[in-house]
């Protein structure tokens, strides 16, 4: 492997991000002061166990553990294609949790979202509300709060995980009205813009995403100096301008095969209950239809597993609930 290989998929926390070589000359951020990671600790990706158990229960493929390593080290995107159920999402948190770069940052896409939605919320109605109530209205950061995005291109130390779900949700200018600010690394913040003209150091504390600790915009500007791990992902449901494809590093997951499929089980269901193989082999015929997601089967394993049944029923029963047994709430599985 490549001495830049940082990320190795096996799940065991580690330091190995500050090894990351320097990043290409045009992919240098100078952004500044640097601000510490939010906070450490090896399930420091997410705030539910949902999301815990699949960072550590995460199997990567050899072509993600390569494409994963290519993206830190250009400070490049990653657009993660591929089916319902094939891990899209679940690596952004394998890779935060493997690499210790705190809580990921998503960012749910739908029809209706904008740019401005994942740099930050403005509030001006409360702004007037609070004016009403009291002598004056406050600071514009009183009402300001930074998205996923905004959180993501703040000057920390190590890069922060970004995950910008279902892109191919979105409408057709978000991909275009991304690629600015993925290239600069940076933004501003108007309302902030125009509040530093009357402010002496034009210094705002503001909220960031998840937290509610402030971290200091000054002059209304961000820029980041770690390129944050962004990973969007897309069902294949729509193309892509090709200027926003050049500026990221493409991989597409396919369904698991047997033996990735059983390593999966195994992680999740350690050990599996029961014999899993022909229930492996039953599923992998269903699936080849695309009408079975990964998580329907580890649902149908654990559910038959708890039953008490003895190993024929078992199998009949868990064929019996695949089909029932819905894929994970965002579209995406394990």
């Amino acid at each position: 492997m490549p001495h830049w290989s940082v990320y190795t998929g096996r799940s065991e926390p580690h330091d190995g991000i500050d090894d990351l070589p320097a990043p290409p000359p045009w992919r240098a951020f100078d952004g500044g002061p640097a601000l510490p990671p939010p906070h450490d600790g090896d399930d420091a990706t997410a705030v539910s166990p949902d999301r815990v158990h699949r960072a550590k229960s995460y199997v990567a493929g050899e072509e993600s553990v390569r494409l994963v390593n290519a993206a830190l080290c250009l400070r490049r995107p990653l657009l993660v294609t591929g089916p319902p159920g094939t891990g899209k999402s679940s690596l952004a948190y394998a890779v935060a949790r493997e690499l210790r770069l705190g809580p990921v940052l998503r960012w749910n896409i739908t029809s209706r979202s904008s740019l401005a939605d994942g740099l930050y919320q403005y509030d001006p109605l409360s702004r007037l509300y609070a004016a009403r109530r009291q002598e004056g209205p406050g600071g514009v950061e009183d009402h300001l709060r930074l998205g996923p995005l905004g959180t993501a291109l703040l000057p920390y130390d190590r890069p922060r995980a970004l995950l910008v779900d279902e892109i191919d949700k979105s409408d057709l200018d978000l991909p275009n009205d991304l690629l600015n600010v993925l290239e600069e690394g940076q933004y501003e913040i108007p309302e902030l813009v125009r509040a530093a003209r009357h402010s002496g150091d034009g210094a705002a504390e503001v909220l960031a995403d998840g937290t509610d600790t402030p971290v200091v915009v000054r002059r209304g500007r961000v820029r980041c100096r770690a390129f944050p791990f962004v990973v969007l992902t897309s069902n294949g449901e729509r193309e892509f301008p090709p200027a926003f494809l050049r500026r990221c590093v493409r991989l597409k997951l396919r369904r698991p095969g047997r033996d990735q499929l059983t390593h999966i089980v195994r992680a999740h269901l350690d050990p599996p209950n029961g014999d899993a193989d022909r229930l492996i082999s039953r599923f992998l015929e269903r699936a080849a239809g695309g009408e079975l997601a990964t998580d329907q089967l580890l649902n149908a394993l654990y559910l038959t597993g708890v039953a008490g049944l003895d190993a024929e029923s078992r199998d009949d029963l868990a064929e019996q609930l695949m089909p029932y047994l819905s894929a994970a709430a965002d579209g995406d599985g394990f």
